[in-house]
């Protein structure tokens, strides 16, 4: 079977955007510095951090980088459901 359930696509996603945060840590600290004590001026005072912090969330979570991932899940899930087949315990 080569599709995921909607569970499964789920705990994917919420796994990768965990992954994406950590890796991207730096670069929202640096937005968060920027945000702290401000209101309405965020929206063009941090404007290129909130744009770094999308691209490089993007790199984790965009289409691409989701296919990717669910093609090594399905490939992983795959390898395990040979193994049970070919050793039921």
């Amino acid at each position: 079977m080569n599709a995921l359930s909607r569970r499964e696509e789920e705990t994917l996603l919420k796994k990768t955007k965990e992954h994406a945060l950590k890796e991207c840590d730096p670069i929202v600290k640096e937005f968060a510095e920027c945000a702290e004590g401000r209101t309405f001026s965020v929206a063009w005072e941090c404007r290129g951090k909130y744009k770094a912090v999308q691209d490089c969330m993007l790199q984790y979570t965009g289409p691409e980088a989701m296919a990717l991932v669910r093609a090594e899940y399905l490939r992983l899930r795959n390898e395990q459901q040979q193994k049970t087949k070919v050793n039921p315990s």
